[in-house]
């Protein structure tokens, strides 16, 4: 009797493990001591776009470095993806004690960080957010509405009917759009390719569905942006982060120069230099 029930429970434990393992919404890695740093990476990216920064952050910080579901080698997780993405942020913090930590997220990770940010009881040091905006589905869809962005539609379902073929072209000219570093063309483009395909379509959904311009309004957690402004030129960049950030009571901005969404890859000396500056 003892020997069946001790065959029970070890079958109980593996099927709860199994069940974890298919709803983690993200793997984390963690490298150094000191004041923690939570690095979120962009749509589609693994947690080694911020590898050459975390490389001089890790010597003075604790970075906890997020890659996630559906992406690099993270099983997919169902949707709603991005709820569920910042529903474990949020108990990852709580369990690891890490509620003044500093957040620095690129692209859909800034937009993840001023999500956090905006909850009242948010006691983050700071966030800086990289070359990210609280409405990417306003800057992106005219007459956006954020009612009428839904899963099931045309647009989606070529996407998830597009051919290997194709669907490769497209990331090429996403990842030549995204960096001007042409050495790091065929890194951002292995990371399209290989994320979940449903990952790819409904998580996106999700983030042009999200709308934060007038939450915004709420964070009191220091802000810091850090803005491409290529292609677009200074000036467009300029007023676009204006109108989007308008309802944020207090933010600073500094602007990469010659350098397209991937900062990191385009000026990695002027991105480190920066955080340095706001992590004093």
């Amino acid at each position: 009797m003892k020997t069946f029930k001790n065959i029970l429970l070890l079958i109980i434990c593996t099927l709860s493990i199994g069940l974890q393992a298919q709803t983690k919404t993200f793997d984390v890695k963690v490298q150094g001591k000191g004041k923690p740093i939570l690095l979120f990476p962009g749509f589609t990216c693994t947690g080694d776009v911020w590898k050459e920064i975390v490389t001089e952050l890790s010597k003075t910080n604790e970075c906890h470095v997020f890659t996630f579901a559906g992406f690099g080698d993270v099983p997919a997780i169902e949707k709603p993806w991005l709820s569920k993405i910042r529903e474990g942020i949020d108990q990852y913090i709580t369990e690891n004690k890490l509620e003044k930590a500093t957040i620095i997220g690129h692209s859909l990770g800034g937009t993840l960080g001023l999500w956090l940010a905006i909850d009242e009881n948010a006691r983050y040091n700071k966030i800086i957010v990289v070359d990210a905006l609280p409405s990417a589905g306003a800057l992106m869809i005219p007459n956006f509405n954020s009612d009428t962005i839904v899963y099931d539609n045309p647009y989606n379902q070529r996407l998830l009917d597009m051919d290997a073929n194709n669907f490769e072209i497209m990331a090429t000219q996403m990842a030549t759009g995204m960096c001007l570093n042409k050495e790091k063309h065929d890194v951002i483009k292995a990371w399209i390719l290989k994320a979940d395909r449903k990952t790819y379509v409904y998580g996106y959904t999700d983030l042009l569905k999200l709308d934060l311009r007038e939450p915004i309004t709420k964070i009191r957690i220091p802000i810091t942006i850090l803005a491409a402004t290529q292609p677009y030129g200074e000036d467009n960049v300029k007023k676009t982060y204006k109108e989007q950030y308008k309802n944020l009571e207090k933010y600073s901005i500094k602007y990469a120069k010659e350098s397209a969404h991937f900062i990191m890859f385009d000026q990695p000396k002027w991105l480190l230099k920066t955080i340095n500056e706001e992590l004093q």
